[in-house]
């Protein structure tokens, strides 16, 4: 997928699609929540009104609030490629959240997950 696309896809065509990787794997969606939340720095009533508004993927990112600063120890691979090594400020964004909702579904405990904090 082109970057470009994905940056103008809605919230709220990929929030279910997040939620729904995760809770085939045994957790919640208030689990994605905490995780998008942490990353963004949303409330989860905010990302609850974005998710069904028109807001795009790439907006969404743009315009978060206060994006978590230990966001930088997320690393390892997603879509073949490694998150570190992105060098597309927004789409490295972008892929941080799928690294996180990857190490969710695989059952990692939320305090690895959230990097030691909530």
């Amino acid at each position: 997928m082109e970057k470009e696309s994905i940056y103008q896809m809605k919230l709220g065509k990929i929030y279910p699609l997040l939620v729904q990787k995760a809770v085939r794997k045994g957790r919640t969606q208030a689990e994605v929540d905490t995780v998008i939340c942490w990353l963004t720095g949303y409330s989860r009533e905010e990302l609850c009104a974005l998710a069904q508004g028109a807001i795009s993927y790439g907006d969404f990112f743009r315009q978060a609030p206060h994006l978590n600063e230990r966001r930088e120890e997320i690393r390892g691979g997603v879509c073949g490629v490694r998150v570190e090594e992105i060098q597309e400020p927004l789409l490295q964004e972008i892929r941080r959240l799928d690294k996180l909702i990857d190490e969710l579904a695989k059952g990692k405990p939320m305090e690895k997950i959230l990097r030691g904090g909530a």
